[in-house]
């Protein structure tokens, strides 16, 4: 495991402390030209080397090095106009492909098909997909009768912003109830009130108090509904 964790290591300071931002000014003007793009590749493999410092990994060094070039160039010919969905791409196939190259060069100790055939891993997975995706569309469709009211205002708001709030204040939820600290929801709750008491204070209309209360009630009740019948599942 100590390995997984210098093979991090070396990405976050390859990928973070040791790339000025004009290398990826560079890398993203002349893409597979950019002799920047090599040096940061070759930087990444050295600091495997450095890290492992074990004579005989250097062509385990070599594949991450050529692993990250290969994912980096997909990366600059791929993103257009948004770059921050493109980052966290670029992130998640880099700690993926670190993921894979160590489980597959040293000794396996994951057993995917064990995991997969483990009924807790398709109970969460089943209980997430359902707080993150259909829980959202449910509660657009019970609120629809009072949206057109409440929300015929223009409304100044971050784009998609209600929809992220509500999954991961979801997901927390979900997550206090499955491991049984009850009282972090009343944290949430606390938290969130004193971020919406501006709204509703300054709010004359009484129909988006109680909009805003229906909302987080059936939010919080399919989070809790759905981590006790996790726990009873388990």
């Amino acid at each position: 495991m100590i390995i997984l964790v210098k093979l991090l290591l070396a990405h976050f300071i390859g990928d973070f402390l040791l790339q000025p931002k004009a290398w990826v000014v560079d890398k993203e003007q002349k893409k597979i030209a950019s002799l920047r793009l090599y040096l940061h590749v070759v930087i990444h493999g050295l600091l495997v080397f450095l890290l492992l410092w074990r004579r005989e990994l250097w062509l385990f060094a070599v594949l991450i090095a050529a692993t990250h070039l290969v994912i980096d160039v997909l990366k600059l010919y791929c993103q257009k106009n948004y770059k921050p969905k493109w980052f966290f791409v670029d992130q998640l196939l880099h700690i993926a492909g670190i993921f894979i190259l160590w489980n597959v060069w040293f000794t396996p100790c994951i057993d995917f098909v064990r995991i997969l055939q483990n009924p807790q891993v398709w109970i969460y997975a089943t209980a997430i997909a359902f707080l993150s995706a259909a829980a959202g569309v449910i509660m657009e469709a019970v609120l629809a009768r009072w949206s057109s009211d409440v929300l015929e205002e223009e409304i100044k708001s971050l784009d998609n912003a209600g929809k992220y709030i509500g999954i991961l204040e979801r997901l927390f939820v979900f997550l206090f109830v499955v491991t049984g600290h009850w009282e972090g929801i009343g944290f949430l709750l606390a938290a969130k009130s004193v971020f919406r008491f501006g709204d509703l204070k300054e709010s004359k209309d009484r129909k988006l108090t109680e909009y805003i209360l229906i909302g987080t009630l059936l939010s919080f009740g399919f989070a809790i509904i759905t981590g006790m019948a996790v726990r009873a599942a388990l």
